[in-house]
Protein backbone atom coordinates (compact mmCIF):
# COMPACT_ATOMS: atom_id res chain seq x y z
CA UNK A 1 0.00 0.00 0.00
CA UNK A 2 2.81 2.45 0.88
CA UNK A 3 4.50 1.80 -2.49
CA UNK A 4 1.22 2.57 -4.27
CA UNK A 5 0.94 5.91 -2.41
CA UNK A 6 4.57 6.75 -3.19
CA UNK A 7 4.17 5.96 -6.89
CA UNK A 8 0.87 7.85 -7.03
CA UNK A 9 2.40 10.90 -5.39
CA UNK A 10 5.40 10.84 -7.70
CA UNK A 11 3.15 10.46 -10.72
CA UNK A 12 1.27 13.54 -9.54
CA UNK A 13 4.53 15.48 -9.35
CA UNK A 14 5.41 14.27 -12.85
CA UNK A 15 2.04 15.30 -14.31
CA UNK A 16 2.18 18.68 -12.57
CA UNK A 17 5.73 19.24 -13.80
CA UNK A 18 4.78 18.37 -17.36
CA UNK A 19 1.76 20.68 -17.21
CA UNK A 20 3.82 23.56 -15.83
CA UNK A 21 6.59 22.92 -18.37
CA UNK A 22 4.11 22.91 -21.22
CA UNK A 23 2.63 26.21 -20.12
CA UNK A 24 6.10 27.71 -19.68
CA UNK A 25 7.09 26.99 -23.27
CA UNK A 26 5.19 29.58 -25.23
CA UNK A 27 3.70 28.76 -28.60
CA UNK A 28 5.69 31.70 -29.99
CA UNK A 29 8.98 30.20 -28.79
CA UNK A 30 8.19 26.85 -30.44
CA UNK A 31 7.43 28.56 -33.74
CA UNK A 32 10.61 30.66 -33.50
CA UNK A 33 12.81 27.56 -33.00
CA UNK A 34 13.87 26.12 -36.37
CA UNK A 35 13.34 22.36 -36.72
CA UNK A 36 17.03 21.89 -37.64
CA UNK A 37 19.97 23.98 -36.46
CA UNK A 38 23.01 23.30 -38.64
CA UNK A 39 26.22 25.28 -38.83
CA UNK A 40 29.89 24.45 -39.20
CA UNK A 41 31.59 24.68 -35.81
CA UNK A 42 34.17 27.12 -37.18
CA UNK A 43 31.36 29.58 -37.99
CA UNK A 44 30.04 29.90 -34.43
CA UNK A 45 30.65 33.28 -32.83
CA UNK A 46 33.07 32.55 -29.98
CA UNK A 47 32.82 34.74 -26.90
CA UNK A 48 34.88 34.91 -23.72
CA UNK A 49 33.96 32.31 -21.07
CA UNK A 50 36.37 33.12 -18.23
CA UNK A 51 37.27 30.33 -15.82
CA UNK A 52 36.74 31.36 -12.21
CA UNK A 53 40.07 32.54 -10.76
CA UNK A 54 39.33 30.40 -7.67
CA UNK A 55 39.40 27.31 -9.90
CA UNK A 56 42.72 28.04 -11.67
CA UNK A 57 45.63 25.93 -10.40
CA UNK A 58 48.30 27.07 -12.86
CA UNK A 59 48.91 29.10 -15.99
CA UNK A 60 46.56 31.61 -17.55
CA UNK A 61 43.93 29.53 -19.37
CA UNK A 62 41.71 31.55 -21.69
CA UNK A 63 38.39 29.86 -22.49
CA UNK A 64 35.76 30.75 -25.08
CA UNK A 65 32.35 29.37 -25.97
CA UNK A 66 30.27 29.35 -29.14
CA UNK A 67 26.64 28.57 -28.41
CA UNK A 68 25.03 26.34 -31.03
CA UNK A 69 21.54 25.46 -29.80
CA UNK A 70 19.24 25.09 -26.82
CA UNK A 71 16.20 22.82 -26.63
CA UNK A 72 12.80 24.50 -26.38
CA UNK A 73 12.41 23.27 -22.79
CA UNK A 74 15.90 24.66 -21.99
CA UNK A 75 16.89 21.28 -20.48
CA UNK A 76 19.70 20.67 -22.98
CA UNK A 77 22.14 22.64 -25.08
CA UNK A 78 25.04 22.20 -27.47
CA UNK A 79 28.11 24.42 -27.72
CA UNK A 80 31.71 24.52 -28.89
CA UNK A 81 34.24 25.38 -26.17
CA UNK A 82 37.98 25.97 -26.42
CA UNK A 83 40.77 26.77 -24.01
CA UNK A 84 44.46 27.68 -24.08
CA UNK A 85 47.16 26.22 -21.82
CA UNK A 86 46.56 26.05 -18.09
CA UNK A 87 45.38 23.83 -15.26
CA UNK A 88 42.11 24.29 -13.41
CA UNK A 89 39.32 22.61 -11.50
CA UNK A 90 35.97 22.43 -13.26
CA UNK A 91 32.51 21.90 -11.78
CA UNK A 92 29.94 20.19 -13.99
CA UNK A 93 26.57 21.60 -12.95
CA UNK A 94 24.85 19.64 -15.73
CA UNK A 95 25.50 16.22 -17.25
CA UNK A 96 27.94 16.83 -20.10
CA UNK A 97 29.17 14.72 -22.98
CA UNK A 98 32.13 16.09 -24.93
CA UNK A 99 33.80 15.24 -28.22
CA UNK A 100 37.37 16.50 -28.56
CA UNK A 101 37.83 18.21 -31.93
CA UNK A 102 41.34 19.61 -31.62
CA UNK A 103 44.23 19.33 -29.19
CA UNK A 104 44.12 17.31 -26.01
CA UNK A 105 43.39 17.59 -22.30
CA UNK A 106 44.49 15.65 -19.23
CA UNK A 107 41.46 15.15 -16.97
CA UNK A 108 41.62 13.79 -13.42
CA UNK A 109 38.32 12.90 -11.78
CA UNK A 110 37.56 13.30 -8.08
CA UNK A 111 38.52 9.66 -7.49
CA UNK A 112 42.04 10.39 -8.77
CA UNK A 113 41.69 8.52 -12.05
CA UNK A 114 43.52 10.26 -14.91
CA UNK A 115 42.22 10.35 -18.50
CA UNK A 116 43.94 11.72 -21.59
CA UNK A 117 41.33 12.96 -24.06
CA UNK A 118 42.55 13.47 -27.64
CA UNK A 119 40.93 14.21 -31.01
CA UNK A 120 37.90 12.01 -31.57
CA UNK A 121 37.54 10.93 -27.93
CA UNK A 122 34.10 11.09 -26.34
CA UNK A 123 33.77 11.57 -22.59
CA UNK A 124 30.83 11.89 -20.20
CA UNK A 125 30.92 14.00 -17.03
CA UNK A 126 28.14 13.50 -14.50
CA UNK A 127 26.45 16.66 -13.26
CA UNK A 128 27.36 17.71 -9.73
CA UNK A 129 30.99 16.53 -10.00
CA UNK A 130 34.42 18.17 -10.14
CA UNK A 131 37.39 17.35 -12.37
CA UNK A 132 40.86 18.79 -12.79
CA UNK A 133 41.72 19.79 -16.35
CA UNK A 134 45.28 20.31 -17.60
CA UNK A 135 45.58 21.76 -21.09
CA UNK A 136 49.20 21.71 -22.28
CA UNK A 137 48.67 23.85 -25.40
CA UNK A 138 45.06 24.03 -26.64
CA UNK A 139 41.83 22.03 -26.63
CA UNK A 140 38.56 22.42 -28.53
CA UNK A 141 35.46 20.36 -27.80
CA UNK A 142 31.83 20.05 -28.73
CA UNK A 143 29.80 19.89 -25.53
CA UNK A 144 26.32 18.40 -25.19
CA UNK A 145 24.77 19.48 -21.88
CA UNK A 146 21.64 18.14 -20.17
CA UNK A 147 20.04 19.34 -16.96
CA UNK A 148 19.48 16.44 -14.58
CA UNK A 149 15.85 15.64 -13.77
CA UNK A 150 14.58 16.96 -10.42
CA UNK A 151 15.12 14.25 -7.80
CA UNK A 152 11.42 13.23 -7.43
CA UNK A 153 11.19 12.71 -11.19
CA UNK A 154 14.57 10.91 -11.33
CA UNK A 155 13.39 8.58 -8.55
CA UNK A 156 10.20 7.87 -10.49
CA UNK A 157 12.24 6.95 -13.60
CA UNK A 158 14.55 4.69 -11.56
CA UNK A 159 11.50 2.98 -10.04
CA UNK A 160 9.95 2.53 -13.49
CA UNK A 161 13.19 1.05 -14.83
CA UNK A 162 13.48 -1.32 -11.87
CA UNK A 163 9.92 -2.49 -12.40
CA UNK A 164 10.58 -3.02 -16.11
CA UNK A 165 13.71 -5.05 -15.35
CA UNK A 166 11.92 -7.24 -12.81
CA UNK A 167 9.05 -7.77 -15.27
CA UNK A 168 11.43 -8.84 -18.06
CA UNK A 169 13.62 -11.00 -15.80
CA UNK A 170 10.48 -12.89 -14.70
CA UNK A 171 9.80 -13.89 -18.32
Amino acid sequence: MNLRILVGGMAGVLVAGIAVGTVAISHHRLEAMPPVVAVHGEQLAMKAAPISSDWIIGGVPIARIGEHSTSTDEASSTAVWDCTAGEFRWFFGWDETVVIQEGEVHVTDDQGKAHLLTVGDIAYFRGGTWSTWRVDTYVRKVAFLRKPFPEPLATLYRLRNALRQSKFSAL
